[in-house]
């Protein structure tokens, strides 16, 4: 049998859910939440195809194959049940910065119909990190008020605060970075690049996302630089750079490696703590704020040099 999404880790979640279910008090909304890449959309979307009929063997109930009929339907994003809310393409054909509220309230009209095949109604958000405000409070509006027979399963990468309201009627699955063996076993089954293990520190997803060419050399550039501190020469700051720069996933793993440098000496080092918290806010806000890469650049080498004394 051929799973249909495959799924390492995360055990304790899942029993949470599938106990939940079973006890016949089944929360309206779940909360998804952890670091990006660790499969929480993975999570959601195994559990969405089991509420709406998706059955494995008994010993694993979300491992449904891919010849189950209720799974062929989900998959091919065709079953009548199953709405997923998602950044939308905009009309020059790029994501739109944030989920729109007409998009949650079309969620929210979803939910007042019955279900075309006599079960659940069943929505997914990902990720509440990208609703605009309007959005979050129309959200709310269904959250306080959950039609019958509806279940939201709602993605929170923690890239910014979200609601307590929202938080409030949740019940939440938490999910930790994964293990060395659990990484490279997912990464496995994907045929992902070998560097991809290397960059994923427990998040498969972002292993794989970092894993081009300009990722991996802007990686290896912060190393170089990383290693050379808290006195750097030109020539490395120079490549560490012009590598950041070249496009948003460079920037991105780039990030990740002072991030962690930083994480690594923060239990220490004060100075460390609070530039690995500026950074990560900085992070959180570079996008919403359209800041050019040349300029997060500038700040996150800043903050390193803040962490040395050097600032």
């Amino acid at each position: 049998m051929t799973v249909a999404l495959p799924f390492v880790g995360h055990g304790e979640a899942e029993q949470a859910f599938l106990s939940a279910h079973a006890s016949g008090k089944l929360h309206h909304a779940w909360l998804i939440e952890g670091p990006a890449g660790v499969g929480k959309s993975r999570l959601a979307f195994r559990l969405a195809a089991f509420i709406l009929g998706a059955r494995g063997p008994v010993a694993a109930p979300l491992d449904a194959a891919r010849t189950d009929p209720v799974m062929q339907k989900f998959l091919a994003g065709g079953h009548p049940d199953c709405r997923v809310v998602q950044i939308e393409l905009n009309d020059k054909g790029k994501p739109r910065q944030d989920i729109t509220v007409e998009q949650v309230r079309g969620l929210n009209h979803f939910f007042t119909l019955k279900p075309a095949l006599g079960g659940w109604r069943v929505g997914i958000i990902d990720s509440l990190d990208e609703l605009n405000r309007n959005a979050s409070n129309a959200l709310l509006k269904t959250l306080e008020e959950p039609p019958g027979s509806s279940i939201m399963f709602l993605i929170n990468h923690g890239s910014k605060p979200i609601l307590p309201t929202i938080r409030s009627r949740c019940r939440t699955l938490r999910l930790k970075a994964l293990s060395g063996d659990e990484t490279a076993e997912v990464l496995n089954m994907v045929d992902a690049p070998k560097e991809a293990i290397g960059l994923a520190r427990g998040r498969p997803g972002l292993g794989l996302k970092l894993a081009t060419p300009s990722g991996l050399q802007a990686s290896n550039a912060a190393r170089a630089l990383l290693r050379s501190m808290p006195k750097p020469n030109d020539a490395l700051l120079t490549a560490a750079v012009q590598a950041a720069n070249v496009d948003a996933t460079a920037l991105e793993a780039f990030s990740q490696e002072v991030l962690n440098w930083l994480a690594g000496r923060a239990s220490e080092n004060p100075a460390a703590a609070d530039a690995w918290l500026k950074t990560s806010r900085l992070l959180g806000e570079a996008g919403a704020l359209n800041m050019e890469a040349s300029q997060t650049t500038a700040k996150l080498i800043a903050g390193l040099y803040s962490s040395v004394g050097r600032g």
